[in-house]
């Protein structure tokens, strides 16, 4: 037992993918986030959705305005992709310096607020010119929008149809599929060039389909893409702990009402900014490669966007606590992921 660490200090992380809503939602929700990652790439489907360097700026400063006092969490934009994007919009994002990148891009219908996305990327050419010429990356939805395509499918589609022509099309574009879920897509962006990564969020690496029919259906596990087979998580587990600095950490922690969750057409997305860091702990821990969780969480993600590594540290420490059954979320009740039940492991 003298081998098993009881603290684990890490380089400063950051979550490359991020949902922070609007208003009183984002105020609910951003401390979270804010005391475990020194920088997020917060995605931009608001209703109405980012679509400008105007919009973002202006998000941005929202953001700023609802931090904690005294915190210096650093909130990275992203534009939002339709088919009205344009090229000179590509450019002066990019050269803002507060722009760093294109995503979380959609096909239309892909997940929440996703109607204003791309109806066919065959559109978006002179948009994908202009990104691989300035440099700013492409943050990928993997999943097509096929009806005759089975859920459980759309990710491995996607790649076949989209992701693998774009990347031979595009050979400097630099790419991520974001939260991945499949073999299929580990295998992908294992052998795609250096520019393709991808990220992956928590909920992926420690649940499977069952988790959402476990004694009923569970729609706080319910998210898009939704939880694969067990084959594919352990892939995804596989892929994290490898120490390829193609995968790096990305919670897509996707805060909805109870309400909403709870409801005859629920909505997709799990909460896990409240313990994000203790969940990739446990499910490191589980495959016996808390050694490798600083590269996945606090370097490769800034090595791929070309950011320095923070330079601060954090410390989680083995201790048992239960996760609170609800959060304020503005007028409503936010359910975090686990709620009700113990975690072994709590940021200090």
């Amino acid at each position: 037992m003298s081998d098993i660490p009881h603290t684990l200090t890490i380089t400063r992380p950051d979550d490359w993918h991020l949902h922070l809503r609007d208003g009183s939602a984002l105020q609910a929700v951003l401390g979270h986030s804010a005391a475990q990652f020194a920088r997020a790439m917060i995605m931009p489907n608001l209703n109405p959705p980012v679509r400008t360097l105007d919009d973002a700026s202006a998000y941005r400063e929202r953001i700023l305005a609802a931090l904690p006092p005294g915190s210096d969490f650093q909130p990275l934009m992203t534009l939002y992709l339709t088919d009205h994007t344009t090229p000179e919009e590509i450019v002066r994002a990019q050269a803002s310096g507060i722009v760093h990148g294109v995503g979380e891009a959609f096909l239309a219908g892909a997940t929440t607020n996703s109607a204003y996305g791309v109806s066919d990327f065959e559109r978006c050419h002179e948009v994908f010119a202009a990104m691989q010429e300035v440099g700013l990356p492409l943050l990928l939805h993997g999943e097509v929008t096929d009806p005759a395509v089975d859920v459980y499918d759309r990710e491995r589609v996607f790649i076949d149809r989209h992701l693998a022509p774009m990347v031979a099309r595009y050979p400097r574009l630099k790419v991520v599929l974001e939260h991945i879920t499949t073999r299929e897509a580990v295998e992908f962006v294992s052998a795609a060039p250096a520019q393709v990564a991808a990220t992956i969020t928590a909920h992926h690496l420690l649940y499977n389909r069952n988790a959402l029919f476990t004694g009923g259906l569970r729609p706080h596990y319910y998210c898009l893409p939704v939880l694969k087979r067990e084959l594919h998580r352990q892939a995804l587990l596989q892929a994290a702990t490898s120490g390829n600095p193609k995968f790096f950490l990305g919670t897509d922690s996707a805060p909805h009402a109870v309400l909403l969750k709870e409801h005859a057409s629920g909505c997709a997305g799990c909460y896990t900014a409240h313990a994000a860091l203790e969940l990739y702990a446990e499910a490191f821990e589980a495959a016996g490669a808390l050694d490798k969780l600083e590269g996945f969480a606090s370097f490769y993600g800034p090595d791929f966007y070309s950011l320095p590594r923070n330079p601060g540290r954090v410390t989680l420490q083995r201790q048992s606590w239960t996760v609170p059954e609800r959060y304020p979320f503005g007028q409503a009740d936010l359910k975090p992921l686990r709620a009700g039940e113990a975690l072994g492991w709590r940021m200090v």
